[in-house]
């Protein structure tokens, strides 16, 4: 069973798509639309796409920690300039923290 967070569940072999939600869809508890075999309509998950993913154990699939983290941030971002409140000096220090882990270093 995969918790695809508020107490909702689905056996992570009856899943067979997972569709992220993106603009106005995405809001607060709604991160992924989960397909599962046997539900005419989508259930909505409160976690992200990568995360069912790992819990699936598809770790190769998943391994997009740092795409959450930029997804994150920019949501953030988003979300403070449209109330007028942008920190900058917490967001270079954001975007740098997350380009660095990026960074290969020899």
């Amino acid at each position: 069973m995969i918790s695809l967070g508020f107490g909702k569940f689905a056996r992570s072999d009856r899943i067979y798509a997972l569709e992220p939600l993106l603009g106005e869809e995405r809001g607060d508890g709604r991160r992924t639309k989960v397909w599962v075999d046997g539900i005419t309509d989508p259930v909505i998950a409160s976690r992200t796409q990568g995360t069912i993913l790992r819990d699936m154990g598809q770790d190769a699939a998943a391994d997009a920690p740092l795409v959450d983290e930029a997804l994150d941030l920019a949501s953030r971002l988003a979300a403070a300039a449209d109330a007028g409140r942008v920190d900058l000096s917490d967001l270079g220090r954001r975007a740098r923290r997350l380009l660095a882990a990026t960074t290969i270093r020899d």
